[in-house]
């Protein structure tokens, strides 16, 4: 029924049955580590450690969650950490969240406490890819203020 694979990239993906309007979120618990590609047409509650890439429409990444990665996203809330680039509509880290990367987003918010190291731009659409350069450096700890 079950078999071990050698491939180490493994990518969940929703099927179509999968897809619904107001579907529950998907929840990664504490305890799980996935090293590979996660595709959600829905939310996905990130608890655990993911080491690939991650697409949804949103994803919150709780204080216990890691992401080594892209995300990409309508919408991303952060309490965890996350290494590796954002691309969202929406961002928002929370006090206890660790970011060290690149952000692209329309809008963000960013509560004072969180952890910023890299680079943030503003983009009309950020969940395209087209190579450009970051706007804003930024290696701080968000104090409310922004440095340059």
């Amino acid at each position: 029924m079950f078999s071990k694979s050698s491939n180490k990239n493994t990518t969940v993906k929703e099927t179509s049955s999968m897809k619904s309007t107001k579907s529950v979120p998907s929840i990664i618990g504490a305890g799980v580590k996935i090293i590979g590609d996660i595709t959600s047409s829905g939310e996905i509650q990130l608890d655990g450690v993911v080491e690939g890439d991650i697409k949804a429409a949103t994803l919150i990444i709780g204080e216990q969650g890691t992401v080594k990665g892209v995300i990409i996203a309508d919408s991303i809330v952060v309490m965890g950490t996350v290494s590796g680039q954002l691309r969202a509509h929406s961002i928002r880290l929370e006090k206890s969240a660790k970011v060290k990367g690149e952000l692209f987003h329309e809008t963000i918010s960013i509560e004072i406490g969180a952890h910023i190291e890299g680079t943030m731009t503003h983009k009309e659409n950020p969940l395209q890819d087209n190579k450009t350069k970051n706007v804003s450096s930024i290696t701080s700890k968000a104090t409310g203020e922004k440095s340059a």
